[in-house]
């Protein structure tokens, strides 16, 4: 069950700061894409997620997209703030953060998973031995494939707050 918990949980990308993030030795950033970084159906970044991209960079963190969904979402997307993606990541298999350290030139160690789901984006970065935070999904609504994931997680982290496992208020 631990491989299910994020070692963070914070409510925004906002809330993570690239000076605490150097402070610890972090070079590299792994975030998912959709209801993470801006809403499932948003086609474009916003100008303060755009400055967030700036500020990381301006330390010395690279970014790195991987997300499950498809090319044309993901390239539309990502191309124009030259942050480098990687698609049909199929999280939480392995092979996509693997290939993100590789391109990224870093080591497990050096890097952060960022993500609003716990069944792909934490179980996946936890998996590879990363450190992961989970964010509260930027919009209320989801794709159709992630309903389903979002009533499990609703379920898991109920009874993960009843046994005491977590301590932050969704």
């Amino acid at each position: 069950m631990n491989s299910l918990l994020p070692n963070e949980h914070v409510e925004d990308i906002y809330h993570i700061k690239p000076e605490v993030l150097k402070e610890r030795g972090v070079k590299g950033i792994i975030t998912d894409l959709d209801n993470t970084l801006v809403e499932w159906d948003r086609p474009d970044a916003t100008p303060e997620l755009l400055k967030w991209f700036r500020q990381m960079s301006d330390e010395g963190i690279m970014v790195t997209i991987v997300s499950n969904n498809n090319k044309n979402r993901v390239e539309k997307f990502a191309s124009p703030t030259e942050i480098p993606f990687i698609y049909e990541a199929k999280k939480p298999m392995t092979k996509a953060f693997r290939k993100a350290l590789k391109d990224m030139k870093i080591e497990a160690d050096d890097a952060v998973v960022i993500g609003d789901q716990i069944f792909t984006d934490v179980l996946g970065g936890n998996r590879m031995g990363l450190h992961t935070i989970l964010v509260v999904p930027v919009a209320k609504t989801d794709g159709v494939f992630t309903r389903f994931n979002r009533k499990m997680e609703s379920a898991f982290l109920s009874w993960m707050k009843r046994k005491g496992k977590i301590k932050w208020e969704e």
